[in-house]
């Protein structure tokens, strides 16, 4: 498989100290950081209750970088625009979390966002093929959503497989580019697998904000990631 799409590294700052949270982002960011990824969780679609908008908000000053929403919340579509308005760039959400997930995608879009689909581990990726021209991201979850610092699940590898297939497809048929997202137990240890089986873009939250030096584990994520594009899936 030929390994065309750029990566991205994604800081989770659920894994962030959140008593300096706009010096964590900056300091991830200066570290080599693409994207800050958001986790939003209700307490209600997901077991824990995390951030919203005015953290979102708060942080929008600090860096240029590209703000990654991640909305484990169940309805979706009322806080949509509040995230758009806080300064989100993308804007990602569960399938089942939404009555019409084809609409939900037009209004990330209609208040100038990114969008994509998040899949559960148990969350069949046929949802995908009926929205594919509304996709900027697809986001596979290789934990169950609600905590961090869970292991990965390793039969991630074959569903990561099976939406690259899905995405190259589209693309080579004409299709806009999109993003293939994990999150869940991404580690030096395992990204260069997680390459392999095609993903671009890596969400790693504990791997990274628990390390005294973000650039060094950065830096070797991305070696690592170097190392899966000459390993067979």
């Amino acid at each position: 498989m030929p390994f065309t799409q750029p990566t991205r590294i994604a800081p989770s700052i659920l894994a962030a100290d959140f008593a300096r949270l706009g010096e964590e982002v900056k300091n991830v960011v200066a570290g080599g950081a693409d994207w800050i990824h958001f986790d939003v969780m209700d307490n209600h679609y997901v077991p824990n209750l995390t951030i919203g908008p005015m953290v979102c908000e708060a942080l929008r000053p600090h860096t240029q970088a590209p703000i990654d929403v991640h909305l484990m919340v169940e309805p979706v579509d009322a806080i949509i625009p509040q995230f758009a308005k806080a300064g989100a760039n993308i804007i990602t959400f569960h399938p089942e979390a939404s009555r019409h997930p084809d609409r939900t995608l037009s209004l990330i879009k209609e208040h100038g966002c990114q969008a994509g689909l998040v899949f559960n581990p148990a969350t069949s990726l046929e949802w995908m093929d009926y929205v594919m021209d509304k996709l900027d991201v697809v986001l596979l979850m290789s934990v169950n959503p609600g905590f961090g610092g869970q292991k990965f699940i390793p039969a991630t590898l074959t569903k990561l497989a099976q939406a690259r297939r899905k995405i190259d497809a589209w693309v080579n048929g004409g299709g806009q580019r999109i993003a293939l997202e994990v999150d869940g137990g991404v580690k030096t240890d395992n990204i260069a697998a997680i390459r392999a089986a095609g993903a671009d873009t890596f969400v790693a939250g504990s791997a990274i904000f628990s390390q005294p030096d973000y650039k060094t584990v950065i830096d070797t994520l991305r070696a690592e990631i170097a190392r899966g594009e000459t390993m067979s899936a």
